[in-house]
């Protein structure tokens, strides 16, 4: 029959040893910071797609031209996300993906504020609020995703195998 297997208490090792188990405060933290940006770019992007009608006086665009530039501005929104939801997936495991979506949201902080130091200082104030919105937006944005970076930063320091 069966015979019952002992295991000697030095084989015995915990599914989650205690270095992994620390590693998922850095983790969670770094998936929350990159699951907030995906949430508030997701809704900026669908909502243009849904309702363009309601965006595209804020770009200065009027009728059928401007709600189909206003919504093919939301599904390049929506294709942007593709690397920050794989990052928050597992940001430690597809730390490339996080790495991109830092480097996405720098160039469009810096993008929008260049944008913003050509317009004219008189006129085109709904242009000029849609680029402040936005800057703040990509700052806050990138605020957040150098913060779970860091977080992965930290983890790769101290761990040689990725946090379940």
């Amino acid at each position: 029959m069966g015979a019952s297997r002992s295991k000697s208490p030095q084989k015995i090792r915990s599914a989650h040893p205690p270095a992994r188990t620390a590693a998922r405060g850095p983790l969670w933290l770094a998936r929350a910071c990159i699951v907030l940006v995906l949430a508030v770019n997701l809704q900026c992007a669908v909502a243009p797609v849904a309702h363009p009608e309601a965006y595209a006086a804020s770009f200065q665009l009027a009728g059928l031209g401007g709600a189909t530039m206003v919504r093919s501005l939301g599904l390049l929104f929506l294709m942007w996300n593709v690397p920050y939801a794989v990052a928050a997936w597992h940001p430690w495991r597809h730390r490339v993906s996080l790495v991109e979506a830092v480097a996405m949201q720098a160039i469009g902080l810096v993008g929008e504020a260049l944008m913003m130091q050509a317009l004219p200082q008189t006129g085109h104030e709904a242009l000029r609020a849609t680029g402040e919105r936005f800057v703040r937006f990509d700052a806050a944005g990138l605020l957040l995703l150098l913060l779970a970076w860091g977080c992965v930063a930290r983890l790769e320091r101290r761990l040689d195998e990725p946090p379940t």
